[in-house]
């Protein structure tokens, strides 16, 4: 068995493959519509997968709480920077819980929590 990907009801599909693609650096693979009322984005690179889905027509998507998707990056500095560049603040501050890894948070358009990880 392997795992596949993490899907995130989104409230803007467009919105949030804007933030996917530009800010966390996911290529988009696919987008399509699922129904009259679904439509359907996946993102990802070799083992990250990420499946954006939005409902059309309904009142309020049922966009998850308490989860978090995390991304390894080679520099935290480096990726700050280009937050800042992009208008995007980081939520608190760097955290190291041990002598190997080292990482921070920020919000998508969605208020789901993004955790950019350096892994020494």
């Amino acid at each position: 068995m392997s795992y596949l990907w993490t899907t995130i009801t989104v409230k803007d599909l467009d919105e949030s493959l804007t933030f996917y693609q530009e800010i966390v650096g996911l290529p988009l693979n696919a987008r399509f519509q699922a129904g009259p009322e679904t439509e359907i984005a996946f993102l990802g690179d070799g083992e990250t997968k990420v499946e954006l889905i939005t409902y059309k027509g309904k009142d309020a998507a049922p966009v998850g709480t308490g989860i978090s998707l995390g991304f390894s990056v080679v520099s935290l500095e480096d990726k700050i920077t280009f937050l800042k560049e992009m208008g995007i603040g980081i939520d608190g501050e760097i955290i190291s819980p041990n002598p190997h890894a080292r990482f921070f948070f920020i919000q998508d358009p969605n208020g789901l929590r993004i955790q950019f990880v350096e892994q020494k």
